[in-house]
Formats: structure tokens, sequence, C-alpha cells
């Protein structure tokens, strides 16, 4: 009753040609028929309550065979994809090619579908990236500069800031001169007090110096991360699909649009202020965008070979501090969040283990 043909297309797309039978099509008719007639108004009947002889002669057979192929193809395509194993992740994209009474409905179907990945190999090429690590690298050091640059930060961003004029005199006009002047507040016990649970200065400066070498400890692993998985990148191979690019932008489009709104600025005037358009943007930042869909399907297929999954206890934690953090997000869309956050997480603690 439906004969199909399925041709792959670059990028990750597939073309579906097929041929619904005359019987199978036909059978579409009176729901079509009563679906357009639910909102037909003609005077002397009430709405939704047109015969069916009266609706045929008032509603055009195009509209009713349109009607048909959709809610025809609504049915079928499902069935399409699980009998052919096809993967899809775009909407499709659907032309009707013969449309016609007592005839087979005739139509294409272009969609996106996974990318079939060649990994490179990941275990060896975490190895190298963290072989590489250099003592240096390893024994994070917190120097006295860093100490000192931080603290003077802290009293920086505590001195109240002086406002003092001067009137100047000069060849017979009075100019106003205003400078301001910042006083530091002094370094002492009690200043240090005021910032939290300290007792005093030097249980600040090793509490401190704890939390100064466990920034540059993560900043560390960050870039041991961004390293291991550029490669795993470099070394992989597929055959991307245009949409998942176009999602990824969109994404760091959005992020960036309600970082500046929430800034105060308007994103058109900021994007004005840049001297370009979205679409310039969106060039731009192209190529982050394919890293970061590739990452995805790599992270995904990494998960799938080693059979990572996360645990059920902690998904329901974070997705307790989603709902907490944020009172209307969706509960779906926050665990599917959380469970990626967790996966990934572990994929990458088993890569560093290497």
């Amino acid at each position: 009753m439906l004969k199909t043909k399925v041709t792959k297309l670059p990028n990750s797309m597939v073309e579906i040609e097929g041929e619904l039978e005359a019987g199978v099509f036909e059978n579409y008719f009176k729901t079509a028929l009563k679906n357009l007639g639910e909102n037909l108004k003609l005077d002397g009947f009430r709405k939704g309550k047109i015969p069916e002889n009266v609706l045929t002669s008032n509603v055009p057979e195009i509209s009713i065979l349109e009607e048909m192929a959709e809610l025809a193809l609504a049915e079928h395509y499902p069935k399409i994809l699980e009998a052919e194993k096809i993967d899809a992740i775009s909407r499709p994209e659907i032309s009707i090619t013969k449309l016609a009474r007592k005839n087979p409905l005739g139509f294409k179907i272009k969609t996106a579908i996974l990318p079939s990945i060649k990994l490179a190999d990941y275990k060896k090429a975490a190895k190298k990236i963290i072989s590489s690590i250099t003592e240096a690298e390893k024994n994070i050091m917190v120097t006295e500069k860093e100490m000192e640059d931080t603290i003077m930060d802290i009293r920086k961003s505590r001195a109240p800031k002086k406002h003092v004029a001067e009137h100047v005199h000069k060849e017979g006009e009075e100019h106003k001169h205003e400078e301001v002047i910042e006083e530091l507040p002094e370094w002492n016990d009690e200043f240090v007090k005021g910032l939290g649970p300290f007792s005093g200065i030097e249980d600040f400066k090793t509490k401190l110096k704890e939390n100064i070498k466990l920034e540059k400890q993560n900043l560390q692993k960050e870039k041991t991360r961004l390293k291991i998985i550029e490669k795993i990148i470099e070394e992989s191979e597929m055959d991307l699909p245009e949409i998942l690019v176009q999602v990824e932008l969109d994404k760091i489009l959005y992020r960036m649009e309600s970082d500046i709104t929430q800034m105060g600025l308007k994103f058109e005037d900021y994007l004005k202020h840049l001297n370009k358009t979205k679409e310039v943007l969106r060039t731009e930042f192209r190529n982050d965008a394919e890293k970061k869909a590739k990452l995805a399907l790599i992270l995904n297929e990494i998960a799938k070979v080693e059979k990572i999954v996360a645990d059920e206890e902690q998904i329901v934690k974070e997705v307790a501090a989603i709902m907490e953090h944020y009172k209307d997000a969706d509960p779906e869309r926050a665990r599917m969040h959380a469970e990626n956050v967790l996966v990934n997480e572990q994929i990458f603690r088993f890569l560093e283990s290497q």
C-alpha cells in the first residue's frame, strides 16, 4: 500500500520518494471534508453541522485533496521512518508530486538525519593530551603578587569615594575643579572580619590562597578538557547536518541577546554600534557553532559506546535545583538538561582517567 525509495543526500540529508495507494488515499476523504466543514459558514446551516453533499459542492476540490494529503502523511510519515530505520532530526520538507481523486498520492520528503560518526580513538587522544601536561602545570602555586593584587582589589572595591572640589582663579574667572579621591580602608583584622567569617588577617590569607589555587586548578582543568575535545573533534569524521549548525547558532545569538538585554541595552542598538547585522554575526560564529554541534554528537556517541548514563538520584537533585532557580522552567527540559550535564561530566572524568 506504500512504496518508498530512500536516497542519501550530502550533509546527512535523505530524500524519501513514495506513493500511497489510491484506495488508501481515498479513505481520508470523509475526515478531510469534515475538518474543512468545521469552520465553514453557510447561510441556513449551523457551523460544523453542514451535510456532506452540501460541503462537497461548496468546498474547492483542491482544498479537500490538500487536507487529505496532510492527514495521510501525518499518519504514514512516522511509519516510513520506522520501517526504513531513519533517524530524522529536523522537520520534514514535504512536496506533493501527484494529487488527484481516485489516484495514488505521490510525495517527496526531505529530512536531516543523525549522521554516522567515525569516532577518533578518544582514549588515545585523551592520554596524549594528559601526558603532555607539565610538572609546573600540575603543581599549581599561588604567588605573593597574586595575593597582594587580590587584596588590593578588595580594598579598592570597599573604598568610599570622596569628591573634592577646589576653586581655581584664573585671569579673573573662577573655575571649579573637581577631583575624586579614593581613601583605601585600613588593612587590619577589623576590616577582614567585615568581609566574612574570618578570625583575622592570617586566617583570611590562608583561605584566600586556597581560593585562588582552586580557581587556577579549575582553569587548568578547563584548558585540558578543551584540548582533549579539540583533538577528538579533529580526528573524528562525520557529515554534519546543517540544521544542527543552525540550532547552535540560534543558541549563541539567543545567549548574546539576553546578556545584552540584561545589561539594560537594546540588542538592535548594540548591533548598530558594532555596525553588524544578525546575518553577519551568524557567519562570524559559524565555526564555533560547528564545533559545538560536533561536540554534542561526539559526546553522545562516546556515552553510547562506553554505556555512560547519569545517576537517577543526581538527576533528581539537579532538576530540583534548576526548578528552584528558574521558577517557570519546563520540568521535562530541565531533566534533559540535567541528564546532559551529568553525562558529559562523567565522560570528561572517564577521558581524564586515561
